[in-house]
């Protein structure tokens, strides 16, 4: 049987943990920067752990969990 292949876009923008949470970055991180408070942008570094109903897709585009 074939390898699966990764989807890129996927694989750039979500990370699986260790222990298999999918994590993902906050939009609106560039656009506008220098109106926005340092607060605000500091906000955007963290990841969030992504919404349970897109939890399985996400995972079916990263079949060997791109770290």
């Amino acid at each position: 049987m074939p390898k699966m292949k990764t989807n890129k876009a996927a694989a750039r923008r979500f990370k699986i943990t260790g222990k298999g949470k999918v994590m993902r970055a906050k939009g609106m991180k560039s656009h506008f920067r220098r109106r926005k408070a340092k607060r605000t942008k500091r906000m955007f570094d963290k990841m969030h752990e992504v919404a349970p109903q897109d939890r399985k897709r996400i995972k079916r585009l990263l079949p060997y969990g791109v770290k």
